[in-house]
């Protein structure tokens, strides 16, 4: 097989795809660089097989820790189950590619992804969409693409083309967009309130970067010729027309009950009339199959659906830019942190907040550096939610996904550790879902982050735009249900402030959205975005003035790091000693910083008195109220701080003449003395004949 090489400049690097030289039984495989990182894309399609009423397509991708010269944690050093970095890729790879194939395509495809160099600039995530697509289209997979991606930031003003991690630590956005050269299909952004204009111009920028890479692909392609050995297998036209005659017009009067579940039971019993009445029991060899009956019926649905909404009649009949009924409520749990309920028609996610001490930081580790977050938030997807009987394993792709939505539109708005010092852990239960859950989510986590007193940096809201269109019209969609996800073109997902966007996350089934219809999502969106702002602030409008009674209190002080020896102690004594006397936890960082956390207020601050006293500096002039620790003939020492004595001289214990240092004072009193001076070696030089005067005071 030869080798075929093809290079691109983008964004002031090198673009390398190459294919040919690895991973030679795989149907595709594609080795794709950009700058010193490196990623193999592969692609293998299974043979015809048409066993399945869906479409599995598989993607996996794995970062290689020694692609960063690092050797994993853990017991058995080696790399595990896939990361929510690694979920979160394969969401990403998964979602651009899957609406470009064939409607009725049911073989198994798999896409692999390795993570094999990494040079700590590029992140490897957009290089394997990249490569996935590549590899696509030099298989046997029908894929109708290719597809590229390109990330975007904002910098001083200017957008930059595939910043670098450094680059993106400045950066007002991360911006990932992806898609055929004509309109992107997937869009993924955090931002710190970017305008929707600037998001705009960014898409724009980048779907012309999207263009060179294609280019590049198709360029590939030509090069290496494949057959794609797909016949597509349509369901009979003349089964389609029998169910729209039959059943058209109560379909569509169905579609137009306002209650999910009356309507959805409405089309079901329509479905199982066609069924029983196409595939009769006791028929050896029906026309056709139930299966192949309840596609038609699905198929016919569908249309009707679009039909309607682009006729602006809505499932629920509300108009093209109307938000659902709002139910809001805070404080729904008596002992948790925070809490809230927040709800639009059908859409219902119970959201609670917990404050928590550094120790319950998330550490994160990778490719990339190690670090820690102190603020994630957690997203649940229950299967009685939507009404289904399903086991629970665990938190799947997409709940991760939604989760990490929720999490990147909020994190810009939440107060820094100086301002907050506590770790903050968000939890989403979806109880009832008709229609984004995910921006529920994040309309709920604000009300529950503000009843448990978080000094938000401003409330944050957001909203689905939905689309449908034909070969002449469009309508674009507030806050969308499930059949207008379903059946429709688009789900946009915009979150924000009033100020500006924090997170954006689109989905097509169409093959992208026009970029200069971009404009006129996010205004739509930006009119729902301060519509939710407004209602959440008649609960809400301010953090908490305290917060909860069961949350921990946080004190922090900043000491000298050279001093974190001293207050941890031989063997960890005096820490151990501190917090077994004040009930407090105490977390020490590197830089010095020192976090106490107590459910008791007093405990904290003796806590936080205590790693004062051993950190403090003595100072000249100062009166401190010590103890007698030891007497000599020639005067007492006294310690004034934890740890730190000086020497009282005979001379400085009264203003009138001792002959013998036990005539004023035993081990174990309590005296008030002076800092007099300190001399080249640290030793202290207390009086406590000053301080007597000084205080007013006198021997008596």
């Amino acid at each position: 097989m030869a080798i075929v090489r093809v290079e691109r400049e983008i964004g002031g690097r090198k673009l390398i795809l190459e294919t040919g030289k690895v991973a030679k039984q795989a149907q595709g495989a594609v080795w794709v660089q950009y700058g010193d990182t490196v990623v193999l894309a592969t692609v293998l399609a299974a043979p015809a097989s048409r066993d399945l009423d869906f479409f599995p397509l598989y993607v996996d991708y794995r970062e290689g820790t020694y692609s960063a010269g690092k050797i994993p944690g853990g017991f058995f050093k080696r790399e595990g189950r896939p990361t929510t970095k690694e979920i979160l890729t394969m969401r990403l790879i998964d979602r651009p590619l899957r609406p470009l194939f064939p409607a009725d395509y049911t073989d198994e495809v798999q896409i692999q992804c390795m993570v094999l160099s990494y040079d700590g600039e590029q992140d490897p995530d957009v290089l394997a969409l990249i490569g996935s697509s590549a590899a696509l289209a030099i298989s046997p997979a029908p894929f109708d693409g290719p597809v590229a991606a390109v990330r975007m930031g904002y910098i001083d003003g200017k957008h930059v083309i595939f910043p670098t991690a450094a680059q993106l630590e400045e950066s007002q956005m991360d911006l990932v967009l992806a898609g055929p050269a004509e309109a992107p299909n997937m869009i993924e952004m955090g931002g710190l309130e970017v305008p929707d204009e600037i998001v705009a111009e960014g898409i724009r920028q980048g779907q012309k970067v999207i263009a060179a890479i294609v280019d590049a692909i198709r360029e590939m392609v030509t090069q290496c010729p494949v057959e794609k050995a797909y016949q597509s297998n349509p369901l009979s036209q003349e089964l389609l027309d029998h169910v729209k005659k039959t059943y058209g017009d109560r379909i569509r009067t169905a579609k137009q009950i306002k209650g999910k579940v009356e309507r959805n039971t409405a089309v079901s019993a329509i479905k199982d009339e066609a069924v029983a009445a196409l595939c009769p029991e006791g028929q050896a060899e029906p026309k056709y199959t139930p299966a192949q009956v309840a596609l038609a019926v699905y198929k016919i649905e569908g249309k009707i659906q679009r039909d309607l909404i682009l006729n602006a009649i809505r499932p629920d009949g509300r108009g093209v830019d109307e938000i659902r009924p709002l139910q809001i409520e805070v404080g729904v749990l008596p002992r948790t942190h925070g809490s809230s309920i927040f709800a639009r028609g059908e859409t219902q996610a119970l959201v609670t907040a917990t404050l928590g001490t550094p120790r319950d930081q998330v550490i994160i580790d990778g490719i990339m550096e190690e670090y820690k977050k102190g603020f994630y938030l957690h997203y649940n997807f229950p299967p009685f939610s939507v009404g289904q009987i399903k086991p629970i394993r665990g938190p799947g792709r997409r709940e991760i996904g939604h989760g990490m939505l929720a999490e990147k539109s909020l994190q810009p708005v939440m107060p820094s550790t100086d301002e907050f010092p506590y770790t903050v852990r968000v939890v989403a239960d979806i109880l009832e879902s008709n229609g984004s859950t995910s921006q529920a989510a994040c309309c709920g986590a604000t009300m529950a982050l503000l009843d448990a007193g978080v000094p938000l940096k401003a409330p944050v809201a957001g909203i689905s735009i939905g689309m449908v269109s034909d070969d002449s019209r469009y309508i674009l969609l507030t806050d969308i249900i499930g059949e207008e996800d379903f059946h429709g073109d688009m789900d946009f997902k915009v979150a924000g402030t009033a100020a500006g966007i924090t997170g954006i996350q689109l989905d097509m089934k169409a093959r992208g959205i026009p970029v200069e219809r971009m404009d006129e999502v996010f205004t739509q969106a930006r009119k729902a975005r301060l519509f939710l702002l407004g209602e959440m602030g008649k609960v809400l409008p301010a953090p908490r003035s305290e917060i909860s009674r069961y949350a921990p209190r946080m004190l922090t002080l900043k000491i000298d790091p050279e001093l974190i020896g001293k207050v941890i102690g031989p063997g960890g004594k005096m820490i151990k000693s501190i917090q077994e006397e004040s009930g407090a936890t105490i977390d020490i960082e590197d830089d010095g910083s020192v976090f106490i956390s107590c459910v008791d207020a007093e405990g904290a601050q003796r806590a936080k008195e205590a790693v004062e006293g051993l950190t403090a500096s003595v100072e000249v002039g100062k009166i401190y109220k010590g103890k007698v620790v030891t007497i000599r003939d020639f005067g007492a020492f006294v310690e004034i701080l934890p740890g730190q004595d000086g020497l009282c001289h005979v001379s400085e214990l009264d203003d009138k003449f001792v002959k013998k240092v036990d005539e004023v004072c035993k081990v174990g009193d309590v005296l008030q003395v002076k800092v007099i001076g300190i001399d080249d070696q640290g030793r202290v030089k207390l009086s406590r004949k000053a301080a007597l005067k000084e205080l007013g005071g006198s021997a008596e």
